[in-house]
């Protein structure tokens, strides 16, 4: 009975290795992939003539898929499973970069971009349910952290080796090598990931009060998770042209994303750590309110004191959607959370979808300046939202 209970302890144990693992490197794959297209939009922009809105739209097109697939994508799993889809989405995302070579038009830039957003779709609901049926209890919240953090990782990773790339080889060529790392890691996926039985979704006929065993206000949470997504988006999208005006070379605003993502990183955690602290609604207004200053100040500023500043802007950018995220469970009954977090990913990643495109025709209309005044001005628009929240959220 013990050597039995010992085996079964011991095959558990490498699953949640497996599981992590792969729920990890996934991530980090992803939003690597997400996130180098902003070292891309100048290259593109000049290969093309575009456009601030059609630069935009080819953000837009990648995030607009991402989001309006995961749905779809959670229930394919429940089909085929876990491991078939999630590998299949990593193919299929490696390969809307490998397909770079072949783009000759801006619609061609399109397409590949939109495989490669269908691949991605899978990532966020798949992978974090694999992390949260391998680590169970509270034992899930430190998994499910773990795995957020090795997003930041990837977009710190992969923007940064695109923008040394592009240096040395043809963009084109620089995404089809980066784009040949999913169609092995979607191998490994399939090989290495724990097959786990599926679990049926209790069923009770009836629809649940939303206030019912919670605190209701997750509408308004919602909204300031969409604003605040399109801040980010559109602050990342204007970023490399405002440091190209200032005199930057394409390694350095590769650098410069890099040191965005870093404090982004690590005001995920920072945050998380305020929060449990002086509660939700204090630490939102002291991140947004950290985000509006951080974006004006960094006009003015030459290159030098703007790369500086960027990791603070990151902690305040990023940080705030670590707390947001984790508010969702306060606001709604335990039988709805899966379907909240579901719709709060949907929401706040489709805002990042239309970010870029609107905000891209603010760019074309005032410039690149003006409109990041303008991204600045939103994010405020947040701050009298989460007043709302006061008395549900600490």
């Amino acid at each position: 009975m013990t050597a039995a209970a010992d085996i079964s302890a011991e095959d558990t144990r490498r699953d949640e290795r497996k599981a992590m693992g792969v729920a990890s490197g996934a991530h980090a794959l992803h939003d690597g992939y997400t996130d180098l297209i902003y070292v891309m939009l100048p290259i593109w922009q000049g290969e093309f003539g575009l456009s601030y809105a059609a630069i935009g739209a080819l953000r837009g097109v990648f995030a607009g898929t991402m989001a309006g697939f995961q749905i779809p994508a959670g229930l394919l799993s429940e089909r085929l499973g876990v491991p078939l889809v999630l590998a299949g989405g990593t193919a299929l995302a490696g390969l809307g970069y490998c397909l770079a070579p072949l783009v000759g038009s801006y619609a061609a830039l399109m397409a590949i971009l939109f495989i490669a957003g269908l691949g991605a779709s899978t990532q966020h609901p798949l992978a974090s349910a694999l992390v949260a049926r391998a680590f169970a209890g509270p034992r899930s919240l430190a998994a499910l952290g773990t795995y957020n953090f090795a997003g930041d990782l990837g977009k710190m990773a992969l923007p940064a080796a695109a923008a040394v790339l592009v240096v040395v080889l043809p963009w084109r060529m620089s995404l089809a090598l980066l784009g040949a790392i999913g169609l092995v890691a979607a191998i490994a996926i399939l090989l290495v990931t724990p097959r786990y039985a599926g679990e049926a979704l209790p069923v009770d006929g009836k629809k649940s009060d939303a206030r019912k065993g919670g605190r209701g206000g997750f509408p308004v949470l919602l909204s300031i998770g969409v604003i605040d997504s399109a801040t980010r988006m559109g602050f990342l999208t204007f970023l490399p042209f405002l440091l190209t005006a200032k005199g930057a070379s394409l390694p350095t605003i590769g650098l410069a994303l890099t040191l965005v993502f870093v404090g982004g990183a690590a005001g995920k955690l920072v945050c998380a750590w305020i929060g449990a602290r002086i509660g939700v609604v204090a630490t939102v207004w002291l991140t947004e309110g950290l985000t509006a200053l951080g974006i004006l100040a960094l006009l003015p500023l030459p290159l030098e004191f703007g790369l500086v500043l960027l990791p603070v802007i990151g902690v305040a950018l990023n940080g705030t959607s670590s707390v947001l995220y984790g508010s969702v469970p306060l606001l709604v009954t335990p039988e709805q959370r899966t379907r909240a977090f579901s719709i709060f990913y949907t929401g706040t990643i489709g805002s990042g979808a239309v970010a870029p495109i609107v905000y891209g025709l603010a760019g074309d209309i005032l410039g690149v300046p003006l409109a990041l005044v303008l991204v600045a001005g939103l994010v405020l628009a947040t701050l009298p939202l989460v007043l709302a929240l006061k008395g549900r959220l600490g």
